[in-house]
C-alpha cells in the first residue's frame, strides 16, 4: 500500500471581474477545490481593461480636461477594489481560514491572466465562463478559452448554471 502523500500547498489563481460568473466560480473553487485541511493560497486577480487613447479632441470636438480623465482613473480603480473586496468577502463566508491575496494589474485581461499564472507558478487557474454563443466569442473573444489555450498550468473554467422559468437551477 503507498504512503500517504502529504497535500502540496497550493496557488490557486482566480480571474474575478464584476460578473456573476467570476463569483460563482470563486464561491464553486471554495467549495469545491479548496480542502479545509490544506495550505493552500488562493490569489484573486483582477484585471482593469486597457485605458482608453483619449487624443485632446474626442470625435466631436470637445476637449477632454486632466479632471475628466482623472476621474475616469479613479472610477476605474474603484470598480476594481469593489470587485476584490467583494470577492475577499465571499472567501471570508466560506473558506475563513484559506490564505488569501489579491492582486489588480491593467491591460489585455487574456494576456495577463496568462502571464500572472505564469509568473507566480500557479498550479491551477480558476475562472468563470460568460456562456457567450459563437457569433459573440467571435467578435468579442473569450477570456477562458485564450487562457485554457496559453496558460502552463490546469486551468478550470466554471460555467454559472443557467435559470430554467421556476426559478430553480438546471
Amino acid at each position: 500500500m503507498a504512503d500517504p502523500v502529504e497535500a502540496k500547498d497550493r496557488k490557486i489563481l482566480v480571474a474575478v471581474d464584476e460578473g456573476e460568473e467570476s463569483m460563482y466560480a470563486l464561491s464553486w473553487c471554495l467549495k469545491n477545490v479548496i480542502s479545509q485541511s490544506s495550505k493552500d493560497t488562493l490569489i484573486l486577480l483582477y484585471v482593469k481593461p486597457p485605458r482608453a487613447v483619449y487624443s485632446a479632441l474626442d470625435g466631436t470636438g470637445y476637449l477632454f480636461s486632466a479632471d475628466i480623465l482623472a476621474t475616469m482613473e479613479k472610477y476605474s480603480n474603484d470598480v476594481a477594489l469593489c470587485v476584490i473586496e467583494k470577492a475577499k468577502r465571499i472567501c471570508r463566508e466560506l473558506a475563513d481560514e484559506v490564505k488569501v491575496e489579491a492582486r489588480v494589474e491593467n491591460g489585455d485581461p487574456r494576456d495577463l491572466i496568462c502571464q500572472v499564472a505564469e509568473k507566480i507558478n500557479a498550479d491551477i487557474l480558476v475562472m468563470g465562463s460568460h456562456g457567450y454563443g459563437l457569433i459573440k466569442r467571435a467578435l468579442l473573444g473569450s477570456v477562458s478559452n485564450h487562457c485554457a489555450q496559453n496558460v502552463k498550468c490546469p486551468v478550470l473554467i466554471v460555467k454559472k448554471p443557467k435559470c430554467s422559468s421556476s426559478g430553480t437551477t438546471k
